[in-house]
């Protein structure tokens, strides 16, 4: 295929791509299969891989850009985003209608109410059909350049579906919807880190990323209502415009609905405001806006907000109970969230009776306590949570509430490390622990023990046959033979594989051993450092800060889980059972691949990717997460990203699959 062909064939490609991502993201109505689609996109990338010269700014291959920003710049907006004058009460939204009419001389005025979402305003400027940039609102005037952040939501169109647009800024409102905020809180808080108070802030956060693939993995989505400088299409309503907007290819809000009087919009604010709840986003409130653009124009805005809309905000759903006790739960990682029990009450649709009080910063802050008359409501419609306390209708029977410095589960003493909000059981025994840690250490990038899966764990732990790693290795044949689903030759393969996995490298048993912080990479570091489990229990956190790629978190977090007993006792047992706690330290400058540093893009068909960096790690090398001047070789798999794009404009050189292998089989012949 030459240029031409190859120029011809990737346009067709991404017109297609950006279809179907149309049809999926914006209309909810796919038409292909998962399967076809990406194999419509691994044809693209093959193609931008061949011939780099024809991947352009809207290709669908770079909707994730790979490479960290230092920081964000700021963008004019052509038009001023202005904020809305809010209305609490019906009376409000009727004085507003008053205004209005008046203003006009008395002409007939139709309305647009459409949700108001809550999330994060954006501006989307767009220049002959193609996206330029995307911006925060800012001061109104001047807002943040977020474009590679924006580009990861997958329903803004990076080409506009309609012809004839010179130029046109599109205004919408970026959000998290409540199921991916939940699940983000629950992750931030497993991790020790402080939960975001609301949907809203998650998107801000997430949107202000430097690092766009942090913002790809939030699960953002956009609705737009509007639209600033235009220059193109022709429309005489608010409503026109949300129609050409969703032929140009936007995700509009199908709740918004003309009205043809105020009480309309009363009767349709009401109505939303009695199954906001049930919506998988949060809304706050409705918008109403004059309809006809001319009509727009002519009542123009102050300085602050436009005359020709309002946002009827919705009051918080809010309940008085009392608290009858605060328990403590022990996660998969050892956090300590003190959680409050209530009387039940209804909020948001449903009925609760607990909330998080997230750590013990929080309880003193708010002066929190047992007995004690307390507002409730549901952050972002979502998590219940305790807003104040009413000191007011104390009676001097409350009691005070301090976060345990034992582990409610097993009794170690608990843990704050610096920096952190979160109070920690480092004990790796602790049985509310436990089993998340033996499915980590069973798992394939540690311990590698097949068979090994969460139901059989599961049921070693109920018959009190494991209490920690270690016991895995005095498991007999009896033991597990009467286990459900583990027939005879079950039990002897699992026997087997539980034997094996007592060769595994120094690096696996590391990570296997779950120390907080200490990731893949950190583990060959530790084990290529230090040689053995001895040698790594009696760093001290200076000399574990001594290591280019070890920083205070990961020392200290290595520091604190060896000076558990209960660990150090585990790691003498796993040793008296044979499993390999030392290994040969190799001098890095002996080493085949030594001072050469590896990028990895794409997917491998030999290797996983956590197996390839193993493999460089072992021969010396170093594998790095971005490509830079500094870059020895970049491998390219299938699907490569935006690294492959980099490497070839820094004239890197480039490895196959078939070329690595070849490279990594010489050095490992060679060593």
């Amino acid at each position: 295929m030459d240029l031409e062909e190859a120029r011809l064939k990737a346009r067709a490609l991404r017109e297609q791509i950006e279809y179907h991502n149309y049809r999926y993201y914006v209309l909810d109505d796919p038409v292909i299969s998962d399967a076809e689609y990406d194999r419509l996109m691994r044809e693209l990338q093959t193609l931008e891989r061949e011939f780099p010269e024809l991947i352009t700014p809207d290709s669908p291959t770079q909707r994730v850009g790979g490479e960290p920003r230092p920081g964000f710049t700021t963008v004019r907006h052509f038009t001023p985003m202005l904020s809305l004058a809010n209305a609490f009460d019906e009376e409000s939204l009727r004085e507003f209608d008053r205004r209005v009419r008046e203003l006009v001389g008395g002409e007939p005025v139709e309305y647009v109410v459409e949700p108001k979402i809550d999330g994060l305003a954006v501006s989307l400027y767009y220049e002959n059909g193609l996206l330029v940039w995307g911006a925060t609102r800012g001061d109104g005037e001047v807002g943040e350049d977020i474009t590679p952040n924006l580009k990861t939501i997958r329903s803004i169109p990076l080409r506009l579906r309609a012809s004839g647009v010179r130029r046109v800024e599109v205004r919408g409102e970026a959000y998290m919807p409540k199921a991916a905020f939940a699940e983000l809180n629950a992750a931030r808080e497993e991790a020790g880190e402080p939960a975001f108070a609301n949907p809203r802030n998650a998107a801000a956060g997430s949107l202000r990323q430097l690092d766009p693939r942090v913002t790809a993995a939030r699960q953002l989505n956009i609705y737009v209502y509007g639209l600033g400088l235009v220059e193109g299409p022709v429309l005489a309503t608010h409503a026109d415009a949300l129609a050409w907007l969703r032929e140009a290819g936007f995700r509009v809000n199908p709740g918004h609905r003309v009205c043809d009087s105020i009480e309309e919009v009363l009767a349709y604010c009401r109505e939303w405001e009695g199954k906001r709840f049930d919506l998988p986003y949060v809304i706050d409130g409705m918008v109403v806006k004059v309809n006809s653009l001319d009509q727009q124009r002519r009542l123009g805005a102050t300085l602050k907000s436009p005359r020709w809309a309002v946002a009827f905000k919705f009051p918080p759903e809010q309940a008085v109970t009392v608290i009858e006790d605060i328990i403590v739960r022990v996660g998969r990682t050892g956090v300590l969230t003190p959680t409050a029990l209530f009387r039940p009450v209804r909020l948001a649709g449903t009925t609760v009776s607990r909330a998080t009080l997230h750590n013990e910063d929080l309880i003193r802050e708010k002066d929190v306590r047992i007995g004690d008359h307390v507002v409730v409501q549901k952050a972002g419609d979502v998590i219940p949570e305790v807003v104040r306390v009413l000191p007011e209708r104390r009676t001097g029977g409350e009691r005070s509430y301090t976060l345990p410095r034992e582990c409610p589960a097993c009794g170690a003493s608990t843990v704050r490390l610096e920096g952190e909000v979160a109070r920690r059981c480092p004990n790796m025994a602790c049985p509310a622990q436990l089993h998340e840690r033996l499915i980590h250490f069973a798992s394939r990038n540690a311990m590698d023990i097949a068979g090994l899966g969460p139901k059989i764990i599961a049921q070693l732990l109920d018959r009190g046959l494991v209490r920690n790693a270690a016991d895995l290795y005095a498991l007999r044949y009896e033991d597990l033979v009467g286990l459900e689903r583990l027939g005879p030759k079950s039990a002897q393969n699992l026997l087997r594989a539980i034997a094996e996995s007592k060769d595994r490298p120094l690096a696996q048993l590391i990570f296997g051993l779950g120390i907080r912080h200490v990731g893949e990479r950190a583990a060959r570091v530790l084990a290529e450092r230090f040689g053995s489990l001895k040698n790594l229990m009696a760093a001290s956190e200076e000399e574990l800060q001594g290591i280019p790629e070890v920083g205070p978190k990961i020392a200290a977090s290595v520091v604190a889980f060896f000076a558990a007993e209960e660990n150090r006792e585990i790691v003498r047992r796993l040793e008296r059972a044979g499993v390999r706690t030392r290994e040969e330290v190799r001098v890095r400058g002996d080493l085949p691949l030594a001072g050469k540093t590896f990028v990895l893009t794409g997917a491998l068909e030999r290797f996983t990717r956590q197996e390839a960096e193993r493999l460089i790690a072992e021969l010396g090398g170093r594998v790095a997460s971005s490509v830079s001047r500094k870059t020895d070789y970049v491998v390219v798999g299938e699907n490569p990203g935006s690294k492959l794009t980099r490497a070839v404009a820094l004239g890197i050189p480039l490895l196959s699959e078939e070329e690595f292998l070849a490279l990594v089989g010489e050095a490992g012949r060679r060593s």
